[in-house]
């Protein structure tokens, strides 16, 4: 069970915390496909997720994205902070807990994102010090948002 800091009152009255995961390019693996749904579904108990895919050589996609500049940023990068999924948890409880009311994360492709939205970015993480596929990464990150906030409600899934 996770820790009383950790938890919340469920009977608290206030807006859900949104997740967007902004992604460059599609996901074009039907089998990766399936497996980043089903980690938003999951997650979805815990928080209302949004999934965006940008045309990767497209300028006028990257215009159409609206970051809300109350939204916290995070920018998956090979150079970004390491962090344990208990780690990742706390974080993600405590920015709850603080009222952030959306969470924005960049995941791009073999290139990255363009510099003009890694500079919006507030903070950089990296899923771990080995390379992977982009389509992978998704994946990855889906299951990590999904595993913190299991861990934050104590439920057994972690384990």
């Amino acid at each position: 069970m996770a820790p009383a800091s950790c938890r919340r009152d469920a009977s608290a009255t206030e807006v859900p915390m949104k997740i967007r995961l902004v992604m460059l390019g599609k996901t074009r693996r039907p089998e990766i496909r399936a497996l980043v749904d089903d980690y938003v579904a999951r997650t979805a108990r815990f928080a209302e997720v949004e999934v965006a895919e940008l045309r990767e050589d497209s300028s006028a996609s990257f215009r159409k994205l609206t970051l809300d500049s109350a939204a916290t940023v995070i920018l998956l990068d090979d150079g970004g902070k390491h962090q344990t999924s208990a780690q990742f948890a706390k974080w993600l409880g405590e920015t709850r807990d603080r009222g952030a009311r959306e969470i924005i994360f960049l995941c791009g492709a073999a290139d990255g994102f363009p510099h003009a939205l890694r500079q919006r970015a507030t903070q950089k993480l990296s899923l771990s010090s080995l390379t992977f596929s982009h389509e992978l990464a998704r994946v990855m990150l889906a299951e990590q948002i999904y595993r913190a906030f299991t861990i934050l409600a104590g439920h057994p899934y972690p384990k």
